[in-house]
Order: C-alpha cells, then structure tokens, then sequence
C-alpha cells in the first residue's frame, strides 16, 4: 500500500467519508492483489499493468468510487453512471456498499489490463 494514499484517506475530515475510502480501497485490493496505488490528480489511483482500474474522488457530499475498462461489465444501471468505458457509483452518507459485488465487478473489468 502507498503512504500517500493511506495519508490521503487518513486526512480526509469527514469520518464516514474515510470509512467508506477505506472499505473501497480494501475491496481494490481484494480483487486486483497486483494492483498499485498512487496519487494522482489529488486522488486516489489505483492500477494495473500501469493501466487505471479504479479510483476514489471525494466532493464534500459523497465518495464517488470509479471503475475503468468497464465496457464489457453488466453493471446495475441505477447504481453507476458514466460512459461505457468507465463507471462511477457515487456515495453518500450512510451508504453501505455491497463489497462482494463491487470485488466481482473490479475483477472482471481488471482482467484484461
């Protein structure tokens, strides 16, 4: 794991906006094991065969968590928005998030990076 990621969570000022980053990032980790994380852009990064697989944005109301190379993935569509090739589930206080179902989609999506 990346100390500026972790550092980046760690700072983040809203309790259950670093739980939720925390939990995301876990998840990451559980279903890409290979992957590695950076700060890029003012957040979290994280990426495969140097390619992004996923990444996590915080605006003052939510977690947004990004899933990259997601054209082949049947993704709930009252769940995520974006394009095609890049799906964001956005979350907000009180949200829990399904991690078995997210790990499952990130595997999916990574596996061709």
């Amino acid at each position: 794991m990346n100390q500026e990621v972790t550092d980046f969570i760690d700072t983040l000022k809203e309790p259950w906006q670093r739980e939720l980053a925390t939990n995301l990032r876990e998840v990451v980790h559980k279903a890409i094991p290979d992957v590695q994380e950076r700060i890029q852009y003012k957040k979290p990064h994280f990426l495969r065969n140097g390619k992004y697989a996923a990444v996590i944005s915080i605006s003052k109301a939510a977690v947004s968590f990004t899933i990259f190379n997601a054209l082949s993935l049947d993704l709930p569509e009252d769940m995520f928005d974006g394009p095609p090739e890049r799906k964001t589930i956005k979350l907000q206080r009180e949200a829990t998030i399904d991690a078995e179902q997210l790990i499952t989609f990130l595997r999916q999506a990574s596996a061709g990076l």
